[in-house]
């Protein structure tokens, strides 16, 4: 590891304005959990680190029944796990965060560093793109919102330009939705061979049809995958046992898995297939129970 200058930041503006002056030499630190590693193996070598770890201004979860869920940057992965009001309202972020490396990193580790990293492998990322969340953008020359649909690239890549830092998560909030999250790995906290994140909202007038539904695939691609085809199956649809097959049948061909040392794409595939249906079920199983 080289010697780079330290510099703590106690504002979101000195952080964005020393960002602004040291360009792409910079890196910002809040949790460490994904920077320090790449440091220690020397993938990245910063020439700065601006610590917004102490910024407390980014350190919240908050909740409104008309404006949904704001999350911090800089709020811990276990303190979402540990959050009364997000096991209420949204259960399957809960659900993830117990699967997401350690306690010990989920002490540590932040949301928006989790985000900024952009692996594909990332837990997080799918159950966020399932929700329909946004992320707030904070540079100097202000603040921009920008769909999580819009947010990843490629490998480790955003939309994030190097004089920005990610300061808030938001998702809208919906009262007739049910989600899930499922993952396979060899131990459960390790990083996904294959992740599948659903949310699915109920017609609000029948009740037992599907309005709106997103299925979102993790560690088969580049990004984070949505199976748009998986669900336009069963929009305007009862979540029949057939059509779910359907759909995850669907969803196993939108994939983009690529062989590995944990598989090959077509056990890869076969996985998607098996945790979207698994995902789907239990999804519609819990947006009827909301809906009672």
């Amino acid at each position: 590891m080289q010697s780079f200058k330290y510099f703590p930041a106690k504002t979101v503006k000195e952080a964005c304005d020393l960002l602004s002056q040291f360009g792409e030499e910079a890196k910002i630190l809040g949790g460490g959990q994904s920077l320090l590693t790449l440091m220690k193996q020397n993938f990245v070598s910063p020439s700065y680190l601006i610590d917004i770890k102490e910024i407390s201004d980014l350190n919240y979860i908050r909740y409104d029944e008309k404006d949904g869920l704001r999350i911090g940057a800089l709020a811990t992965h276990r303190s979402i796990e540990k959050s009364v009001v997000v096991k209420e309202k949204f259960f399957m972020l809960t659900e993830m965060e117990r699967t997401l490396a350690s306690v010990q990193v989920r002490n540590w580790g932040t949301v928006g560093g989790n985000l900024s990293h952009a692996d594909p492998a990332s837990d997080l990322a799918p159950t966020l793109l399932a929700l329909k969340a946004k992320v707030t953008l904070a540079g100097v020359d202000g603040e921009r919102v920008v769909d999580l649909d819009d947010f990843f690239i490629s490998y480790f890549e955003t939309v994030q330009q190097p004089n920005e830092i990610l300061t808030e998560i938001h998702i809208p909030n919906s009262a007739t939705g049910g989600g899930a999250y499922c993952k396979f790995a060899h131990r459960a906290t390790d990083l996904a061979v294959v992740s599948v994140a659903t949310h699915l909202v109920l017609d609000p007038e029948t009740k037992d049809r599907c309005h709106d539904i997103r299925i979102v695939m993790g560690s088969v691609g580049s990004t984070p995958l949505r199976s748009t085809k998986g669900e336009d199956i069963l929009k305007g649809q009862k979540p029949r046992k057939d059509l779910i097959e359907e759909a995850a049948r669907a969803s196993s061909k939108d994939a983009q898995p690529t062989t590995d040392i944990n598989g090959s794409e077509e056990y890869k595939r076969e996985i998607v297939r098996v945790l979207v249906r698994r995902a789907i079920k239990k999804a519609s199983r819990r947006a009827m129970e909301v809906n009672g």
